[in-house]
């Protein structure tokens, strides 16, 4: 999904998919993008440094949206979790990206322009 380029709304970032921007969700998916064949709970866990609960509830919501794949496995000595980043989880993520990069252009641009201002200022008085 490209941002609008309207004068209007320039800077609204429509494309910042809400499921996707909470620190939480975005540390989660980021995780499994970089570990295509996912990662067990405990790994999640520490990787994006949750706790049991909120790195399960984060999940849910993050599996209600269809982002990863949640799968159980009852081994022979103790169940596990692992997690997976669907196909369509990867997709959202990767427009998710192209957006938050526009973001980060346009503050750039804005703090070069200032940085530039600033360093002329400081020049004036020595061409003067």
């Amino acid at each position: 999904m490209k941002p609008k380029q309207t004068t209007e709304a320039r800077f609204a970032y429509e494309g910042l998919d809400r499921v996707i921007h909470e620190r939480a969700r975005l540390s989660v998916l980021t995780s499994l993008i970089t570990n295509p064949n996912g990662l067990s709970f405990v790994d999640l866990k520490r990787l994006c440094n949750l706790t049991d609960g909120n790195l399960a509830r984060h999940l849910q919501v993050l599996e209600k949206e269809s982002l990863v794949k949640i799968i159980k496995d009852d081994g022979p000595s103790r169940p596990q979790t692992f997690c997976r980043i669907t196909t369509s989880g990867r997709t959202r993520y990767l427009e998710y990206l192209e957006i938050l990069e526009q973001v980060v252009r346009d503050a750039a641009s804005v703090a070069s322009e200032d940085t530039e201002a600033r360093f002329l200022k400081k020049l004036s008085p020595i061409t003067s």
